[in-house]
């Protein structure tokens, strides 16, 4: 082979690199979604082009017809895993995907056993030929209908798969959508070269022009992967959570005729999808026990209903929410039902040893109060073993906030609620799930909606009990701020509790001191410029110099 056959095979060459390439970055991501599918794109696509380069520096007829069913074969593995990649990628519902799999291999494997048996029958090759053209000699032979049949079959396979990856390109964020395109164009490239090449349209020297477009497709592929991070940042369909959420949902269009249900709630419903969707909402809910079709016209609405199912009584809290266009027109209405029996239970529970304790009040006075502060230790010591952050929490700053109630001689009954609402202070926190509370990154804005609930749970869970009565002031409002910025009611100034003012500065004090896993406890002094500085912001400005002045005493 001379120095100008060498150079003419470099594009050929650098279009296999590319292919190898992305099989070794592919093969690092084969855990992403869709990675190991393109995986088996990239070895077809290279074996192809490795096959076109064997064929062309062939030097007889039979060792290019060799190579040149090499193509073939390739491109059936090609046609094969497009499909796969595209549905994995897209996470297109594909319902039987086992027998779409098993039927996309039937087309390829017959071209494939005509291919073995051509030398027989020559379904493929008819009157194979060598032509003599510089640098190499070139393969022609006339097309037959099984090569036509063949590359309509592959054409609508490839424009299927483009179909199914164009579906993401409606993704809301615009790294996801760049993906798409760009895989989108790569892979259409190579399309385009076959169709040169079976309209006999010449653009090269050589009769196949699928190696040149197979370059510009991997010059585009590569960019994808490294520019836009295919593989590494792959989106999860938004079909798939809604279908995963334990919730129940269902959504109604203006009309109140059901567009979409997850499976949550068809599961108690005991009906299956296309038993609902498109069926008026008043009928499909008719003897459902939450309460949907009494909302079906409502924009907003949250309301409660409970039912009883297998021996037990079941509480839903129905959520009503608008859903609105890109025109900010309202489209429809989201209906989430969300399983409060824990939260309800945990109620009764609360309220049946209210009920117990307060029976024996009248002969028992002192034993019923000590009971009670027994439970409310109880639970705070279960509060802080669901959180080992603040283990040791409730008691420091229970100590710190008698201190400050004691220096400004408040009552002997006084001090009591507010000891009982310090030990409480957290009570609201059991309605958080776990994984939440314990979650070590960055909360989204939805987790911090929960969280910051969590004093309004307490009022709910406290409000019944009225030895609870006066000590509920901390667990509600330990979170607001003296300007007004604080949870859950956004209270300012005086309107704030005074025990919860106290409190607000004992907890803050002990958050500051106190190492933990994101937070290491800051110097006294750095701590009292704090104070200082969230004087008449976060807390009550004379609260903080009587504490301030404790501080300097060392009585804290």
């Amino acid at each position: 082979m001379n120095s100008e056959q060498i150079f003419y095979l470099v594009p050929y060459l650098v279009s296999f690199a590319f292919s190898v390439s992305i099989l070794a970055f592919l093969w690092g991501k084969r855990h992403a979604q869709g990675a190991t599918a393109f995986i088996w794109y990239a070895l077809g696509q290279s074996l192809l082009i490795l096959g076109f380069i064997c064929e062309l520096i062939s030097a007889d007829l039979s060792t290019k017809i060799f190579w040149d069913s090499a193509q073939w074969l390739a491109w059936g593995m090609v046609m094969i895993v497009l499909p796969i990649f595209a549905v994995q990628f897209a996470e297109h519902n594909l319902k039987k995907p086992r027998l779409w799999l098993g039927l996309s291999f039937i087309v390829p494997c017959i071209f494939a056993m005509l291919l073995f048996t051509d030398p027989t029958f020559h379904w493929i090759y008819w009157q194979p030929r060598l032509i003599e053209r510089h640098p190499f000699a070139e393969l022609f032979y006339d097309f037959q209908p099984a090569v036509y049949g063949y590359a309509v079959y592959g054409y609508a396979i490839a424009l299927w798969s483009i179909y199914v990856l164009s579906q993401r390109i409606i993704h809301p964020h615009g790294l996801y959508r760049a993906q798409v395109i760009l895989m989108i164009v790569g892979l259409s490239i190579p399309i385009l070269g076959t169709i040169f090449t079976l309209l006999n349209i010449y653009i090269t020297p050589q009769r196949d022009s699928i190696p040149f477009s197979t370059v510009i497709s991997n010059l585009i592929i590569v960019w994808a992967l490294f520019r836009f991070r295919v593989f590494e940042v792959t989106p999860i369909g938004r079909d798939n959570v809604f279908e995963a959420l334990v919730e129940p949902v269902v959504i109604l269009d203006n009309k109140s005729n059901i567009v979409d249900i997850n499976s949550a709630m068809l599961a108690l419903l005991d009906k299956k999808a296309l038993d609902v969707i498109g069926k008026p909402a008043k009928l499909v809910f008719e003897n459902f026990p939450i309460p949907i079709k009494q909302y079906t016209q409502s924009s907003y609405a949250r309301t409660e209903a409970s039912f009883e199912f297998g021996g037990m009584n079941i509480h839903y809290e129905l959520t009503v929410w608008p859903i609105y266009n890109a025109r900010k027109e309202m489209t429809g209405r989201i209906y989430i039902s969300h399983d409060i029996t824990a939260m309800k239970q945990l109620e009764n529970e609360l309220r049946k040893l209210n009920t117990q304790l307060e029976d024996r009040v009248a002969s028992r006075t002192h034993e019923l109060a000590e009971a009670y502060d027994t439970t409310l230790e109880g639970w705070a010591r279960a509060l802080e073993l669901r959180d080992k952050e603040t283990e040791g929490h409730t008691r420091r700053v229970t100590d710190t906030t008698l201190k400050i109630a004691l220096k400004l001689d408040f009552p002997d009954d006084m001090i009591e609620h507010i000891r009982r609402g310090a030990i409480l202070h957290d009570i609201g926190k059991m309605g958080i799930p776990d994984d939440i509370l314990h979650k070590p990154d960055k909360l989204t804005k939805e987790e911090r909606d929960i969280v910051m609930r969590h004093p309004e749970t307490a009022y709910k869970l406290l409000k019944p009990i009225s030895f609870l009565e006066r000590a509920i002031d901390i667990p509600y409002c330990h979170h607001e701020k003296w300007d007004g910025s604080g949870y859950p009611r956004g209270l300012k100034g005086g309107e704030i509790p005074v025990a919860a003012r106290i409190f607000a500065i004992a907890d803050v004090w002990d958050a500051l001191s106190v190492e933990r896993s994101y937070n290491k406890p800051w110097s006294q002094e750095k701590m009292i410029a704090y104070f200082i500085e969230q004087s008449g912001k976060h807390f009550d400005p004379h609260m903080v110099n009587i504490f301030l002045d404790m501080v300097e005493k060392g009585e804290i």
